[in-house]
């Protein structure tokens, strides 16, 4: 188990050098002294190494335990924004506080019942997890339009799409966040109503529309 402030560490070190494409990120960059004990912690667990100039390198290990730590906390944001309704002022500041107690297999599940989200509510994308690939159906709050069944009904939570024609199509019919939508039909299209108003869409616009699930009728 890494102390908060070494994840921390290791989910700044991961996202510069990983998403960011920074190529020399030095302790200096991260405001670190060489004699800092979460840096010790970090060598001692093999996650990172340094070399000249005190610059630091993610191990193979660290990677995938830097990756783990930006994927808890984005999980954490979604789940406050979408579930819970935390306000923007304070969505970051709690999940730094809330990815420490999504241990490993707790994610999972928290993605789960999300409807496996591709992105936090910044558009940062969140990194995929095993859950992903097996989807299980079973314990969704949050679902893609996409997978709910004829008759589920819910209100609009996100919409993830970087297509703007496909964006300002769905804003045309009132897809738009908070909004109370019922699934009526999948096939041949995904068939919903808003309102009095029904729409039909092919299944790319079907997987960008996530629901918060409220019952089926």
């Amino acid at each position: 188990m890494l102390s908060d402030k070494a994840e921390e560490i290791l989910e700044t070190l991961w996202i510069s050098s990983e998403e960011k494409k920074i190529q020399e990120v030095t302790l200096e960059k991260l405001g670190i002294k060489e004699d800092d004990t979460y840096l010790k912690e970090l060598l001692e667990n093999n996650l990172i190494n340094l070399t000249g100039q005190s610059i630091i390198n993610l191990t193979p290990q660290g990677k995938k335990e830097g990756q783990d730590i930006v994927r808890r906390h984005r999980l954490a944001e979604r789940l406050l924004v979408d579930v819970l309704d935390v306000k923007d002022e304070l969505i970051n500041e709690t999940a730094c506080k809330f990815e420490h107690l999504l241990q490993k297999g707790i994610d999972d599940y928290i993605c789960t019942l999300l409807g496996h989200p591709k992105v936090c509510p910044h558009g940062n994308p969140i990194p995929q997890g095993k859950c992903c690939e097996g989807k299980i159906p079973h314990l969704r709050i949050i679902s893609p339009l996409s997978r709910l069944s004829p008759g589920e009904k819910g209100k609009i939570a996100y919409i993830h799409s970087t297509d703007q024609r496909k964006l300002q199509k769905m804003m045309a019919m009132g897809v738009l966040p908070g909004k109370e939508i019922t699934l009526l039909q999948s096939f041949p299209s995904f068939l919903f109503q808003i309102g009095n108003s029904q729409f039909a869409v092919d299944e790319s616009i079907a997987d960008e529309i996530f629901v918060r699930i409220s019952e089926k009728e």
